[in-house]
């Protein structure tokens, strides 16, 4: 019986890989007008995203961040967490411009939003210019 314990274990470790690289980042700054549309950005495709993002905006400071998986042509999977006051959760999965996936700053009017099958934006839908920046990391 041991001999058999020994054989599956080395089965199932020899089936075990684990590949160690250095991640990608990307940092995109923002400074938008009320009611308007960073441009289209792309997150790789068919592999975890983290996407952090953040109002520096004085008075209107937040954070907010979500996992995202980008589907070619198809559409953008995420889960997250709004910016507090309340801090709330996010989730789902789209294609359709300007659906929500997750506010960043401190009145929920900033947020990160689907753009279309392929890629996301940042909206600012304050009456007030605002200004930060998002991180991508995959």
């Amino acid at each position: 019986m041991a001999t058999g314990v020994v054989i599956i274990t080395s089965m199932v470790v020899a089936n075990a890989t684990q590949t160690i690289t250095t991640p990608n980042a990307v940092k995109i700054t923002f400074n938008l007008a009320p009611n308007t549309d960073s441009a289209a950005i792309t997150p790789a495709s068919n592999t975890s995203v983290l996407a952090m993002g953040c109002c520096t905006t004085v008075g209107y400071q937040g954070v907010g961040q979500a996992s995202l998986l980008h589907i070619p042509n198809t559409f953008i999977v995420w889960t997250g967490y709004d910016s507090f006051s309340p801090i709330t959760f996010s989730g789902g999965f789209s294609s359709a411009p300007g659906a929500h996936i997750v506010y960043i700053d401190f009145n929920h009017q900033v947020d990160i939003q689907i753009n279309s099958a392929d890629a996301i934006r940042i909206h600012n839908g304050s009456a007030g210019t605002r200004a930060g920046n998002v991180t991508l990391i995959w």
